[in-house]
């Protein structure tokens, strides 16, 4: 007998939910400002971290409600031992079509080959200085030259679509978007800038540190001609996507602040310790830990999901009177 398909996860806004992003740890290699404190951190004990097993219980749980999109997070998510076990497990899950990773690239020459082989298929690398000094006041460790060798490894390990990720900082990466640019045109890598986000553990963010998308697509037009609109392969995408000009390659800016993109929104999160996070501004979290390790089936686990999916606001409210940023920075909710 034919088994009907389970009603997606749409909330009361008509928005159908099919992206999953996976947070496996909040321990970091680096300390980027925007993301991290300095010091005084308190890493969760592997206890209340979900194990591998759990999370794959989770997505096995969600894809009959249509969830086909997977991106492991952290923290960094390569500080994770035995990552290419997890990869394996979700590449290998049925009705998962996408399954990518989000990484600083420090760890990835090690790791590259055993992560292709696994069943990852796309990477995006975060970098948003090139410059030594630069990188180095960003995340407040040093590593440029690791994620550069990182970079070089997963385009020798067959990576195909890499990404790279840059925070735009006013008043300090401005100098660094031509040399980004050029980088990423020479290596035949996708660039996308995004704009910096309330979500530092120091809560010193400011709309003054906001470089904004359109002051960078600018700057970007001022040294590379015009960009040409590039239509986006999926509706609920958050960049605004560009060629260079003679299409030699795709440059992207994310602007959840000056532009958000809420109302196209298809993302749910996990949290490292099984918390279910409907926006990356939710004030509130959802206990799927709570359930996997009481038993409940996949009833209830999806029940909890829903129930996260039906509270979902219709944006974030950045700049908005009433706007109340989380208590959780982003290394603890999942980058």
């Amino acid at each position: 007998m034919h088994r009907s398909p389970l009603p997606p996860l749409v909330d009361s806004f008509g928005r159908r939910h099919e992206n999953l992003r996976i947070s496996v740890t909040d321990r970091c290699n680096i300390r980027c400002f925007y993301c991290m404190p300095a010091e005084g951190l308190r890493f969760l004990p592997r206890s209340e971290l979900l194990t591998f097993e759990e999370i794959a219980r989770v997505v096995r749980a969600l894809t009959p409600l249509g969830v086909r999109k997977l991106r492991l997070t952290g923290g960094e998510p390569l500080v994770r031992s035995d990552l290419p076990q997890l990869v394996s497990m979700l590449a290998a899950t049925p009705g998962i079509d996408d399954l990518a990773l989000t990484t600083n690239g420090l760890l990835l020459a090690e790791h590259a080959e055993a992560l292709r082989a696994a069943g990852l298929r796309r990477l995006n690398v975060s970098l948003d200085a090139l410059d030594e000094a630069k990188f180095e006041q960003i995340a407040r460790r040093r590593g440029l030259q690791q994620v550069l060798a990182g970079i070089a490894a997963a385009q020798r390990a067959g990576f195909d679509n890499i990404r790279l990720n840059a925070v735009a900082l006013a008043g300090l990466t401005e100098e660094e978007v031509v040399p980004l640019c050029d980088f990423a045109l020479a290596h035949e890598l996708d660039l996308r800038f995004i704009e910096f986000m309330p979500l530092d553990a120091e809560q010193n963010w400011t709309d003054a540190d906001v470089l904004t998308g359109e002051q960078l697509r600018l700057m970007v037009e001022a040294e590379f001609g015009p960009l040409t609109p590039r239509t986006a392969p999926t509706p609920s995408q958050p960049a605004t996507d560009y060629w260079f000009a003679n299409g030699r390659g795709r440059i992207g800016f994310i602007n959840p602040v000056s532009q958000p993109f809420c109302d196209r929104c298809d993302r749910l999160r996990l949290t490292a310790e099984g918390q279910v996070r409907n926006c990356l501004f939710s004030t509130r979290e959802w206990d799927a830990r709570a359930l996997l390790r009481a038993g409940a089936d996949d009833a209830a686990l999806q029940q909890l999901v829903r129930d996260c999916v039906a509270a979902k606001a219709p944006a974030h409210g950045i700049g908005q009177g009433g706007f109340e940023r989380p208590q959780r920075a982003m290394y603890q909710i999942g980058g």
